[in-house]
C-alpha cells in the first residue's frame, strides 16, 4: 500500500495546485473544493491500480473529480442559505455593489442552468484553458463532439443569460431571481 500512495503523489505532485483550483471553481467554495478534492484523491488513490498509463493520470484523475462533483451535486451538498438582512446591507460600506452582485447572480444562474458535466466542460476550458484535445482525452471522445458539448453548453448559458435578464427588467421578476421564497439568497457555486 505505501508503494501504490508513493506513486500516487509522485504522479498527483504536478498537477495538484491545477486541480484543487479547479475543484474550487467547480464549487465556488473553498472547503467544499478542499473537501471535493480529498474525495476525489481517496478515490483515486484505492484505484490507481485502474489506471492503465501513467502519462494519462491527468485526465484520469480529472475525469474522477467530475464524477464525485456530479454525485455530490446530485444530492444538493453545496447549498447554504445566507439571510440577507437589513444589519448586513448597513455595515457593508463603499460603493452601492448591487450591480456587480446583480451580474455576478446572473451569471451564477446562468451557470447553474448547465449539466455539473456541461460546468465542469466550460470550467476547464474556458477557465482553466484546457485545450479541446486534452478535454477529448479525458472524456475519450473526438475533439468534433467535445466541440459540439461546448458550444451546446455556451448557447445554453446565453440563452439562460437572456432569459434572466429579461426577467430582471421586470421589478416583480428582479425580486425573484434575487430573493428566494424565504427572503435568503441561496450562495451557490459560480464564476466568482
Amino acid at each position: 500500500m505505501s508503494d501504490n500512495q508513493d506513486l500516487f503523489w509522485e504522479l498527483m505532485e504536478p498537477h495538484y495546485r491545477g486541480a484543487l483550483r479547479f475543484s474550487r471553481k467547480l464549487t465556488g467554495d473553498r472547503e467544499q473544493a478542499d473537501d471535493l478534492f480529498q474525495d476525489a484523491a481517496l478515490t483515486a488513490l484505492a484505484r490507481l491500480a485502474d489506471l492503465r498509463d501513467r502519462a494519462s493520470f491527468r485526465p484520469w484523475f480529472y475525469q474522477i473529480l467530475v464524477n464525485r462533483f456530479r454525485s455530490l451535486k446530485r444530492r444538493k451538498w453545496w447549498r447554504r442559505l445566507v439571510p440577507l438582512t437589513a444589519e448586513l446591507e448597513a455595515d457593508t460600506p463603499g460603493e452601492d455593489p448591487a450591480g456587480p452582485y446583480a451580474a455576478r447572480q446572473l451569471l451564477r444562474r446562468a451557470f447553474a442552468a448547465l449539466r455539473p458535466e456541461e460546468q465542469a466542460l466550460v470550467t476547464l476550458h474556458e477557465l482553466e484553458g484546457w485545450p479541446v484535445a486534452d478535454l477529448a482525452a479525458l472524456h475519450k471522445k473526438s475533439e468534433g463532439a467535445i466541440k459540439a458539448k461546448l458550444f451546446r453548453a455556451r448557447r445554453k448559458m446565453k440563452d439562460a443569460l437572456l432569459r434572466l435578464s429579461e426577467n430582471a427588467e421586470k421589478p416583480e421578476a428582479a425580486e425573484k431571481l434575487l430573493d428566494g421564497d424565504d427572503g435568503c439568497i441561496a450562495a451557490k457555486p459560480g464564476l466568482d
